[in-house]
């Protein structure tokens, strides 16, 4: 994975000239300074694990060679892939970079990784993917932390066809994940934007949701079994798909953030692969009247396998289709908003319910524009990250929020946060162009997905901050969830203690006392440190 920006560094694309002169022209974008820095001409800062505590996790590991102090591989484990946390990497910042990265073979040696930090009082952050976007991989340790990758435990142990579940290792990627599901007739069904580079571990620590989260529901849902490490000793969860035997402590370790304990095995319901896949876009004349006809199916059905819409500035822009933006096949360019809507499962299943879909669409003054729009949405489906990448290259400051709140909150969360941003941004010398889509939807509600682009300003970081934070003031003040499958992380925790209150932090304080009383798993992340 490139170190200073997402995925392949072959996938990496300029900025097509079109767009950097409109940015230019519209938003006051200026060339960057200078390049990202060179990872072999950055000084790491010397590793503080040393003594009885580096002996102690060198056993731990089975051996110096799966534990790693070189530079190259601190600096790869240095940070999440967010906007800030990608310029202060491109920066050569690496005072959060960790003391020593150790690469565990099996649920035995997690275990004792953990028993020796905690022995210690070393720091430890769960590593999958390293795709976090919230400062998930930042702690706030008061002295060594070590990055504990999970790579090598990246197997499927089990397959029950019969009750269509498997187990998988957290280190596994999810195309890993998918391929040797399909190699036994199988699908997951999580397709997250993320998907090329986050991992099984990642996606069930931080709540996922995939984009055809509308057909086979979020991570979470998918869940029906973990096994989890913790400094005390292991958890083993679920021994049915639904229990009444006291809380579910399923639930409990789902989106914890690697601070109650490691995942060391999940078990998913899987679905048959699909024998039809089928894409198609629609166009509203606003993005009220598309949230409308979401909601209608999201409530009375037929409920596609992928439903999203883009707003207005969204449509516009072609970012429905990131990897042909400034292109003539970038997407509808005629106005209003684009919805994508998809159908999987059996030839005939697909076509019923795309027609009954394609009723109610019309019904709710939806324009059909065919297969192509949708065709391009799911070939660059994985992009946007690229395209990120190539603005921060062109000089501007591209990064995302996002959101979840009960239909009737929705217009007003919208227009809040777009307010929030805009003001801020353009008050600082900075006007943005923030764009808005729908991607997740449930009979109660919907996520709101912001994409804000604007100049960078002389200090990036700092200059985000303000924005950010109003964005988020606004949220909670709007009546929406601070994450909606982002996760909470360092960036969101002031706002996550506001929306669990005093008496939800001191349950799970109390719940991390006994599972890390030494407070060693990803100190900061999700609930204060102190």
């Amino acid at each position: 994975m490139l170190w200073s920006g997402w995925g392949d560094p072959a996938k990496a694309a300029p900025l097509p000239e079109p767009v950097a002169g409109l940015l230019r022209d519209l938003l006051g974008v200026k060339p960057v300074s200078a390049p990202p820095a060179d990872p072999s001409a950055l000084t790491v800062p010397a590793s503080r694990l040393a003594g009885p505590a580096l002996a102690a996790l060198t056993e731990a590991v089975g051996g110096p060679e799966q534990l790693r102090t070189d530079p190259e591989s601190r600096i790869r484990h240095t940070r999440g892939k967010s906007t800030p946390d990608l310029l202060e990497i491109r920066a050569g910042r690496l005072d959060a970079a960790p003391d020593a990265v150790l690469l565990p073979a099996d649920h035995d040696q997690v275990l004792a990784v953990l028993r020796a930090c905690s022995r210690h009082r070393v720091a430890v952050v769960p590593f999958g993917g390293g795709t976090s976007v919230v400062g998930g991989l930042a702690p706030e340790a008061d002295g060594c932390f070590v990055a504990l990758d999970l790579r090598r435990l990246r197997r499927l142990t089990a397959l029950d066809t019969v009750s269509r579940t498997a187990t998988l290792q957290p280190g596994l990627r999810g195309p890993e994940a998918e391929a040797l599901l399909a190699a036994q007739g199988f699908t997951l069904g999580h397709f997250p934007q993320s998907f090329e580079w986050a991992t099984v571990g990642g996606f069930a620590a931080a709540r996922s949701s995939g984009q055809a989260s509308a057909g086979y529901g979020r991570f979470d849902e998918m869940v029906v079994g973990l096994t989890v490490a913790t400094p005390e000793g292991t958890l083993d969860l679920g021994r049915a798909p639904r229990s009444a035997a006291g809380p579910d402590l399923r639930q409990l370790v789902l989106g914890s953030e690697g601070t109650l304990g490691v995942i060391t095995s999940v078990t998913v319901r899987i679905h048959p692969l699909p024998e039809s896949r089928v894409y198609e876009g629609w166009r509203f004349p606003s993005f009220d009247a598309g949230a409308a006809a979401l909601r209608r199916l999201a409530q009375d059905g037929p409920l596609p396998t992928v439903l999203r819409l883009s707003d207005e500035t969204e449509t516009m822009v072609g970012l429905a289709r990131p990897d042909a933006i400034g292109t003539a096949d970038g997407g509808p360019a005629a106005g209003g908003c684009l919805a994508v809507t998809g159908f999987e499962g059996t030839a005939e299943e697909t076509a019923r319910r795309r027609e009954q879909a394609r009723a109610v669409l019309l019904d709710c003054g939806g324009e059909p524009l065919g297969e192509a729009p949708g065709e391009h949405w799911a070939r660059g489906r994985y992009s946007a990250p690229y395209l990120r990448d190539a603005l921060l290259n062109a000089g501007a400051f591209a990064e995302t929020l996002e959101t979840a709140a009960f239909w009737s909150a929705v217009p007003a969360l919208r227009d809040a946060v777009q307010r929030a941003l805009t003001e801020t941004l353009t008050a600082a010398g900075t006007p943005p162009l923030v764009m808005c889509h729908i991607s997740h939807v449930y009979p109660t509600g919907a996520s709101l997905y912001f994409t804000v682009v604007s100049a960078q300003g002389e200090d990036p970081v700092a200059h985000w901050a303000p924005a950010k934070a109003a964005a988020c003031d606004a949220i909670a003040a709007a009546g929406g969830t601070i994450s909606h499958h982002h996760g909470v992380g360092t960036d969101h925790r002031t706002w996550y203690t506001q929306e669990v209150g005093p008496l939800g932090v001191a349950a799970l304080r109390a719940v991390k006392a006994v599972l890390d009383p030494a407070g060693i798993l990803n100190p900061g992340v999700l609930l204060p440190s102190r």
